[in-house]
């Protein structure tokens, strides 16, 4: 039996043990299975590279379901991530992973950082997209860095590093297609990878935390830039309307 028909069918008899890592969505615990973690989705939402601080009721379980959506929808297409089972309404089991410590951000809109660094219009269309990475530190801020730092660093392979620039175009278009068909623009997102037998697998989260949605007719931001920027909408509505439009129905 492969780990997730063993987790589905065993999934009481996954026990939390140790709390490992607290970052500002989630928390990590492990468990009684040195395969296996526990993410932990909370209330919190930062902005100033987290030194404001707001919780928000309901924020970790519309995460965690819509996270929940969004990768069984990838992994349908053949793309392994660390996904096995809910285990409650903020809870998710995952794989434990090595993870890699680069983030991946893929820009199909210039916005943000973006429009800092370049003279670009913003909410220019990009074609094609832009994929960016950036060396996953908090004490450096996250710095921007290319392929050679990655393999000159020894952060990830040549190998792995063709294999993931595939699949984030092809996580993209499935993206793209799923929000468009809700009336939504997918602007940007951030993802990250990590290692489980060697086998490459998406790992984190894909959430309205670490990503742009915009309406597709009015252009209002859908997402945390809600919260960012302290614009006049109530965030959390907000997601929830995104999940619902999506088909991740949300009470």
């Amino acid at each position: 039996m492969n780990l997730i028909l063993k987790i589905k069918s065993n999934k009481m008899k996954i026990k939390k043990k140790n709390k490992i890592y607290q970052g500002k969505s989630k928390i990590i615990y492990s468990t009684n299975n040195s395969d296996v973690l526990i993410l932990k989705f909370k209330k919190d939402m930062s902005r100033l590279n987290g030194k404001y601080i707001k919780k928000f009721d309901n924020k970790d379980i519309i995460n965690n379901k819509f996270n929940y959506y969004i990768m069984n929808k990838i992994s349908s297409f053949n793309i392994k991530t660390h996904i096995l089972s809910l285990l409650s309404d903020n809870q998710v089991i995952v794989k434990k992973l090595k993870m890699i410590p680069i983030e991946f951000v893929v820009r199909n809109y210039a916005y943000g950082s973006l429009l800092k660094r370049f003279l670009i219009k913003e909410r220019s269309f990009i074609n094609p997209p832009i994929l960016e990475f950036f060396f996953k530190n908090d004490g450096l801020k996250d710095p921007m860095i290319n392929e050679y730092h990655c393999i000159s660093f020894n952060l990830i392979s040549e190998n792995h590093i063709k294999k993931i620039k595939k699949i984030l175009y092809k996580i993209n278009n499935i993206l793209k297609d799923i929000f468009y068909k809700a009336e939504l623009i997918l602007v940007d997102f951030k993802l990250e990878f990590g290692l489980f037998n060697g086998d490459l697998f998406l790992g984190d989260e894909f959430s309205l935390d670490n990503s742009r949605v915009w309406d597709k007719n009015s252009f209002k931001k859908m997402d945390k830039d809600i919260f960012r920027e302290q614009l006049n909408e109530n965030v959390i509505e907000s997601y929830k309307e995104v999940a619902n439009r999506i088909g991740c129905l949300i009470d």
